[in-house]
């Protein structure tokens, strides 16, 4: 009797769930401005007054899908700046920590990309702003501890590698799991580090005065 009585309690949690999952990929696919309740409750097979005892509205679903989203994001970030001193591994973690998070989260990474200025004109999403802040914040103050240590190039623009990193971890999530022929998170992770500290250019291979270093010397005017 104890085990019916758990199992029957958790099914309005996973009645829950499952609308939060159908509404996040009709979100996805068609755009969170397009997305209407009714679709969403057909979806679910149920009316549309039916997904009023769970949500009271659409924005309260898309709420629900970008705010555990963006907590998971950054609960790994600050875990990973928290626990080491060395910018490398710290962002090792983030890069390894994005890979997992963004393939769990493919809607909501999607309904960011496709909706962001929707999003940031509503004031109940002006979290998104303030984790997205902190999350630039995490990434560029790691990057500028490398660059300052003498780990990371000197001439690194944290705040620009930063954005490009982010476009490189979203793209895999657009590849969806039928198109990635079959590299799991921690491949794709492996792949981007490898990006990142060695690049593709063998190293016994690269002309000397080839490098972005030794060409931004030589463009600079003798000083007089």
């Amino acid at each position: 009797m104890t085990t019916k009585k758990a199992s029957n309690a958790s099914l309005p949690s996973e009645r829950r769930a499952r609308l939060v999952r159908l509404a996040g990929e009709l979100f996805a696919e068609k755009g969170f401005r397009a997305t209407t309740v009714r679709e969403i409750a057909d979806a679910a097979g149920i009316l549309s007054g039916s997904l009023y005892h769970h949500f009271d509205s659409k924005e309260s679903i898309g709420d629900e899908i970008l705010s555990g989203f963006l907590d998971e994001v950054l609960t790994g970030y600050r875990e990973a700046a928290a626990g080491t001193d060395d910018p490398r591994t710290t962002i090792e973690q983030f890069v390894r920590s994005s890979a997992a998070t963004l393939a769990r989260h493919r809607a909501a990474l999607t309904m960011l990309q496709n909706d962001w200025s929707h999003f940031r004109a509503m004031p109940r999403f002006d979290y998104l702003r303030t984790a997205t802040r902190e999350i630039e914040h995490l990434w560029v103050d790691q990057l500028e501890r490398g660059k300052q240590s003498g780990l990371f190039r000197p001439d690194l623009d944290a705040r620009l590698t930063y954005r490009l990193l982010r476009d490189v971890l979203w793209i895999p999530t657009r590849w969806g799991q039928s198109s990635s022929n079959g590299w799991d998170t921690d491949q794709i992770a492996d792949a981007v580090l490898r990006l990142i500290f060695d690049g593709i250019v063998a190293r016994d291979s690269r002309p000397a005065g080839t490098s972005p270093a030794d060409r931004q010397g030589r463009a600079r005017p003798a000083r007089s």
